[in-house]
């Protein structure tokens, strides 16, 4: 474990590059497996989770090279084509992603073979029923341990099925688990969610080739339809900034008094735009030049400068599009003026870690006042620097771990985290990113470059 502590700091001003999209840098690699001929793919992330999903890919006979080119690094991923992948040799170990290993289970429902996939201690207790329950209509067959957890055995449909599947909570993953297994089954599969969710996996179908129709419905949810078996061919990618990790420079900014960031390239995909609709609401001065939609996804560059913040009301069905936004918002809310309440958080007790939990005690050990139930929070905030002072458990839950040094940037005094590793799992370049701000962060006993403290 390396404790890691935050100082207030004086403004944070600069140019803030943050790393690619993670959820659209694992869709890239699996679908790009799954495509006829070269999908080469600029600014994906380089990070623990997504690295991951790389190697797996080569397990399954795919090949996947990083190429270092005259305009920067690129990878390109040979595809075997659809159903074309190769049984396994060793197990598939998807570390700490819950993204990675809920989609890859998807690819692998349609394809007639064993496989064994696994994934660090957070990631095996993280249930993974929500994807099998469906997986096994379209005829995958799974031995998983007590709770349907890793590490669990696969063998894929010989005969795989289209099915029509109502979510019984929204999600992504699951969605986009059905869909990845659909594309090597014949007929329309329909998966209909109750509220929308990111749509990275339809766009990204759509780049390849597939066949990919939504349907918004009279309640608010929408069916998402895949025709099977699409010629998919090998396309050019280029994967955004992630709105999830700009999000902790973003209130980083809008805390730490004095501070104007500039964020350049950041994914600006509807769905995924809900904390920046919540921060405005709360008085958050953040600008936003969208540059368009590219044919994949739209992007936006953002300026965001420090302001005082107010209390609001976070409803329930915006959730999906900042589920996992959720903790930094927090650190906004320690803030701002008044009472912040967060509803709809049922999804964050099977995050990383009982994230609602975890949001909970590291703001009550840092004298933030909150109120926290089984499916929301509500936090008392300081309008202005928040106590600070405390000892944050991160759970080995990279969220946690940033949002965390994130508000000991603004608070009234340092804040230190128990283990700074699980940061590299999305964001490798956190710390040195926000150091080259202006932000005063340390490993706790060196001297904050990697040397003994003396004396």
């Amino acid at each position: 474990m390396m404790p890691w502590r935050a100082r207030p700091a004086a403004g944070l001003v600069g140019e803030a590059p943050v790393p690619g999209d993670k959820s659209i840098s694992h869709r890239a690699l699996m679908l790009g497996a799954s495509a006829i001929g070269t999908t080469t793919i600029s600014g994906l992330l380089e990070a623990a989770d997504v690295l991951a999903t790389a190697r797996a890919m080569r397990q399954l006979g795919a090949s996947v090279e990083r190429l270092a080119t005259p305009a920067g690094i690129t990878w390109r991923v040979q595809g075997r084509g659809v159903g074309g992948l190769d049984e396994p040799a060793s197990v598939l170990d998807m570390g700490n992603s819950g993204t990675g290993a809920r989609l890859v289970l998807g690819l692998l429902a349609s394809h007639p073979f064993l496989a064994i996939v696994c994934g660090d201690a957070s990631l095996s207790a993280r249930p993974m029923r929500r994807v099998i329950e469906p997986l096994s209509r379209i005829g995958a067959q799974f031995w998983a341990r007590r709770g349907d957890r890793l590490p669990l055995a696969m063998t894929g449909a010989s005969d795989p099925l289209p099915i029509e599947y109502r979510l019984p909570v929204a999600s992504a993953q699951v969605k986009s688990a059905i869909l990845l297994a659909a594309v090597n089954a014949p007929g329309v599969t329909t998966v209909i969610e109750p509220e929308p969710t990111r749509d990275h996996s339809e766009r990204m179908l759509r780049h390849f080739g597939a066949k990919v129709e939504v349907e918004t419905l009279a309640d608010g949810g929408r069916a998402v339809r895949l025709e099977g078996y699409p010629e998919l061919c090998g396309r050019p990618i280029t994967v955004p900034g992630d709105p999830s990790s700009a999000a902790f420079p973003v209130v980083a900014a809008l805390t730490v008094p004095g501070s104007q960031l500039r964020i350049a390239n950041v994914g600006f995909n509807p769905l995924r735009t809900g904390l920046y609709q919540t921060l405005r609401e709360m008085g958050a001065d953040i600008t936003a030049a969208e540059r368009g939609d590219g044919g994949e996804e739209p992007v936006a560059d953002l300026v965001v400068r420090a302001g005082p913040l107010h209390g609001v009301t976070v409803p329930a069905e915006r959730a999906p599009s900042m589920i996992d936004e959720y903790p930094i918002l927090a650190v906004a809310a320690a803030h701002a003026r008044g009472r912040t309440r967060m509803l709809g958080l049922g999804e964050l007790k099977v995050k990383e870690s009982n994230r609602l939990a975890a949001i909970a005690a590291g703001l009550t050990a840092c004298g933030v006042r909150v109120d926290v139930g089984d499916d929301w929070l509500e936090v008392e905030g300081a309008a202005g620097p928040p106590p600070g002072g405390g000892i944050v458990a991160t759970h080995y839950d990279h969220r946690i771990a940033m949002a965390f040094l994130v508000l000991g940037l603004g608070a009234r005094e340092a804040v230190t985290i128990d283990d700074g590793e699980a940061i590299a799992t999305s964001f490798p370049e956190f710390i040195p990113l926000m150091r080259g701000l202006g932000a005063g962060i340390e490993a706790v006993g060196t001297d904050g470059d990697g040397g003994e403290t003396s004396g």
